[in-house]
């Protein structure tokens, strides 16, 4: 696979947003099963009053990668391949299942970005966690957050993702940039978190995760 670098944000301004900062909200945090404003477990239901949540979870990981560049923060994604199964063409955040042989859902972050973008752990420095994350497909995320420092050789799977790309910081941090859409889905009438940037529309449960991103920045 060809080696290549991510497309950088057009970067906002940093809102005082330094790596140093997120680490110090991070290492602060306490994360569990909290949802939005509330005390419920966090998910896709939970802004669709007719939703409940899927039985037979299936755990999961996801990197939620923070590129520190000189220019300010910005949050890395995918657009995920239109051929593939599950969420084709939707923009998300490197991860997948946690399988019996990852030590923990870092060990299944780590191993799921190498294989989707190409980029070792040892570029990635893990820096805590965010809340437990359920999708109306069945799956129990474990967002794990971690700082990158370019550059950022990648090797992006063809097969799974067409390409990699950055969102500033301080726009993914800003709560008023999210707002709620309803659409029909297999599933049911759903309600969900979108945030966009430029041509990019990020809905569901990567969106959700980063709201919860915006939380722990605000705090």
């Amino acid at each position: 696979m060809e080696q290549r670098e991510i497309l950088p944000a057009r970067q906002a301004r940093s809102g005082g947003l330094t790596a140093a900062s997120v680490r110090a909200h991070f290492g602060a945090y306490r994360p569990g099963m909290r949802s939005f404003d509330s005390e419920k477990v966090r998910g896709d239901h939970l802004l669709s009053p007719d939703a409940k949540l899927p039985p037979g979870l299936r755990p999961a990981a996801v990197l939620v990668p923070i590129v520190d560049r000189p220019t300010g923060l910005s949050v890395l994604l995918t657009q995920r391949h239109e051929k593939l199964s599950a969420h084709a063409g939707q923009v998300s955040l490197p991860g997948g299942r946690i399988e019996p042989t990852d030590a923990d859902a870092v060990a299944a972050a780590l191993r799921e970005t190498r294989e989707e973008i190409g980029l070792p752990a040892d570029r990635i420095e893990v820096i805590g966690r965010l809340d437990t994350y359920i999708t109306g497909t069945g799956f129990e995320i474990i967002p794990i957050v971690a700082l990158l420092a370019p550059p950022l050789p990648l090797m992006p799977d063809p097969r799974e993702v067409t390409e990699v790309f950055e969102v500033p910081l301080p726009l993914v941090a800003d709560r008023a940039n999210y707002r709620q859409e309803t659409r029909e889905l297999k599933n049911g009438v759903r309600t969900y978190f979108v945030l966009t940037h430029d041509s990019r529309y990020i809905w569901g449960a990567t969106a959700g995760i980063l709201v919860n991103l915006a939380e722990v920045l605000a705090t």
